[in-house]
């Protein structure tokens, strides 16, 4: 008879939440120039563990060429969470440019802006 392995809860939520520390980790020893100050997000896990989506925000630099930089980092970033995971399968990393801050800040000037007129009509 075979067991069947309980499916643990939550697990993909705790690898991915491990994946992005150590990315932060592992990214700031990067040397390319192109990648800038680069802050993880967020990361997404497949179910199976093969891929990871990894969501990153830029301080400084260009966005597609730090987006290319780490893509074509991804093989050597992957080799090191390899070395500090301890699971069977470690994702195939896809780094993907977030525009959430962007979009907060073209919000709060929206909001600043409509503030600002009804402040003058009143």
């Amino acid at each position: 008879m075979t067991k069947h392995k309980r499916s643990i809860p939550n697990r993909s939520f705790r690898v991915a939440d491990q994946i992005q520390r150590d990315l932060a980790e592992l990214i700031r020893d990067l040397k390319d120039p192109r990648i800038g100050m680069v802050t993880i997000t967020g990361v997404d896990v497949t179910p199976d563990y093969a891929h990871a989506t990894v969501r990153f925000s830029l301080l400084v630099g260009d966005t597609t060429e730090c987006e290319t930089a780490l893509n074509e980092a991804a093989g050597f970033v992957r080799n090191g969470l390899f070395k500090r995971l301890s699971i069977h399968t470690v994702p195939t990393l896809h780094f993907q440019f977030d525009r959430t801050t962007e979009r907060a800040a073209e919000l709060n000037a929206l909001i600043n802006s409509a503030n600002a007129s009804r402040a003058k009509e009143d």
